[in-house]
């Protein structure tokens, strides 16, 4: 073997040598930040998990609460003789859906069973007790009303309904610890409050 030929032998050995070395630091890297990946991701998984029974009911009663008063609101936007009534009809409506979505996907990733589960199709707790009827009662009273009569009584029904919701938000401030939870709460106060007194405002024109 001559003399350039043995050179060119050892430098390819080298090169070689090299590129191994730096692919297994390379290797080692990767893997590290990989690990270091992962860490905020579980955290950020652990804290949106967190929560205690009251987040649980809180998010199983008002999904029912607001399945009742989507029902009432598309009414009132089907039989509304003022306009208000119907524009009020379909913000409740159009703010109450993605609500309750949003619930439904928190109680999926606390592994609590949604109100279907439980058996609560009925609107059968302390929050929905308006003029001294249930869901059922409200929704019948409506339909046979037409007119101004259909006006004042949904805002009646709705106002009751509204407060019932403001007493549920209020119970999970107190209660609640989950940091979602509670910023729907306070969300659900603060919009309702404002709506009752629009309706307020509203029946005392009609």
């Amino acid at each position: 073997m001559t003399t350039t030929a043995r050179r060119r032998l050892v430098a390819a050995a080298a090169a070689t040598t090299l590129a191994l070395t730096l692919a297994a630091c390379s290797g080692g890297d990767a893997s590290e930040g990989t690990g270091a990946g992962e860490s905020p991701t579980t955290a950020e998984t652990s804290q949106t998990e967190a929560h205690n029974a009251a987040d649980a009911q809180f998010a199983q009663m008002m999904i029912v609460h607001h399945e009742g008063a989507i029902e009432m609101a598309e009414l009132a936007i089907e039989r509304g003789e003022r306009p208000e009534v119907v524009a009020l009809g379909e913000r409740i409506s159009a703010a109450q859906g993605p609500e309750i979505e949003q619930m439904t996907g928190w109680l999926e990733t606390w592994g609590e069973p949604g109100p279907d589960e439980m058996g609560h199709g009925g609107m059968d707790h302390g929050g929905i007790d308006m003029d001294g009827m249930d869901q059922e009662g409200a929704m019948a009273d409506l339909e046979a009303l037409s007119g101004a009569d259909f006006d004042r009584r949904f805002l009646e029904l709705m106002i009751e309904h509204h407060k019932g919701a403001i007493e549920m938000s209020e119970q999970q401030l107190e209660d609640g610890e989950n940091a979602d939870a509670l910023a729907l709460a306070r969300t659900i106060i603060d919009a309702q409050t404002a709506e009752i007194t629009e309706m307020t405002n509203l029946l005392s024109d009609i």
